[in-house]
């Protein structure tokens, strides 16, 4: 119900019947989804069922094992793919270079669905400009919750930040004891009433902790803080996991990622933090430059602060030639946190500090 299409997630609306899947399958317009690979992760799994069950074709790259951008491309033209799915800008940045980097006609293309890791604007843009008349969507979901909340970028109008949630989305207060009213004070956790899986076997305290219950209703929270805001939307402000205490202030991840991979001269980057004697922690940047350019770290933080307050800003660079990710694109911040605290870290200081890469 949750993952795969049994809920309508703006209505909440629920398929009553196999007749009812059906005559939803038959009026399908003709979707053709590819499902980029790997295949072995979460969105892979909820895309093909949920195409299934709506009566879609499912198209796989016939190099299913890794990313290959040109065979990707090849397979959008030859079986006039209309939708496809990437989790995040390891997917999404790839995509759109081997895009740009063939002359093959990708026309059928109308919508990329994004989950599983955040898009960046800069990446969206670049998949906007690639193919005109492009659409993407981003979409908010678990494991433990199904989908949650969408929104959706097209020519001039990239979305960040919002989202337009259903009527069994929500966000809890930070003793997971209340829901929030829109407009209210503080961040909470976002959270799915209804549906919630039984628990985690064997962890009666994570289970107390992920599947609350409020008076009657039994909510699924995946690990995201959030703020309701007075309008409806939903502000998602990233994974409690990889959020960073510094001087008591929350600083999240992913902001201050977006504010840096914005920078023309980097190619990808994760936020971490470190130990520090007085703040508690301290933001470090671990940056993958362009090939062929000088990096200036001092100019990365300079960028960042167009977009993020200077309390949240890097006070530390480490460049590494790439970012150690899962096979599905997502950052391995464990391995970015012994990054953060390794011999290789820049302190930003001034301007005199550089990094060359070829």
């Amino acid at each position: 119900m949750a993952g795969c299409g049994g809920r309508n997630i703006y209505n909440g609306e629920l398929v009553s019947s196999y007749e009812t899947i059906v005559a939803n399958a038959v009026a399908n317009p003709g979707l053709r989804m590819m499902i980029l690979p790997p295949l072995m992760h979460g969105a892979a799994q909820w895309a093909a069922l949920t195409a299934a069950l709506t009566g879609q074709t499912v198209v796989f790259s016939t190099l299913p094992d890794h990313l290959d951008g040109p065979e990707v491309v090849r397979t959008i033209e030859r079986e006039k793919v209309t939708v496809v799915t990437v989790v995040g800008d390891a997917m999404a940045r790839p995509l759109a270079a081997a895009i740009d980097d063939s002359d093959a006609d990708v026309s059928s293309l109308v919508l990329v669905g994004n989950g599983g890791a955040v898009l960046s604007p800069t990446a969206k843009e670049r998949l906007i400009a690639a193919v005109p008349g492009l659409v993407v969507l981003d979409g908010v979901g678990s494991s433990e919750s199904g989908a949650q909340m969408q929104h959706t970028s097209t020519t001039g109008a990239v979305a960040t930040g919002t989202f337009r949630g259903g009527p069994d989305t929500c966000v809890l207060s930070e003793d997971r004891g209340r829901v929030l009213e829109p407009g209210h004070d503080g961040i909470g956790w976002l959270a799915q009433r209804r549906f919630a899986p039984l628990g985690h076997k064997g962890e009666a305290t994570k289970t107390a902790e992920t599947f609350p219950t409020i008076d009657s209703d039994r909510f699924s929270l995946p690990g995201d803080r959030a703020r309701h805001l007075l309008d409806g939307s939903i502000e998602l402000l990233g994974r409690d996991s990889a959020t960073i205490n510094s001087g008591g202030e929350k600083i999240f991840a992913e902001e201050v990622e977006l504010a840096i991979v914005s920078h023309p001269h980097v190619v990808d980057v994760v936020v971490a933090g470190r130990p520090h004697e007085r703040w508690g922690h301290e933001v470090v940047a671990i940056v993958v430059p362009t090939a062929g350019t000088t990096l200036d770290a001092a100019d990365v933080v300079e960028h960042a602060a167009r977009s993020v307050a200077r309390y949240k800003l890097p006070k530390a660079v480490v460049f590494q030639p790439e970012i150690a990710r899962s096979p599905a694109g997502k950052a391995d911040y464990r391995w970015a946190r012994e990054q953060a605290v390794s011999d290789d870290v820049v302190v930003v200081t001034d301007a005199s500090t550089r990094h060359s890469t070829t």
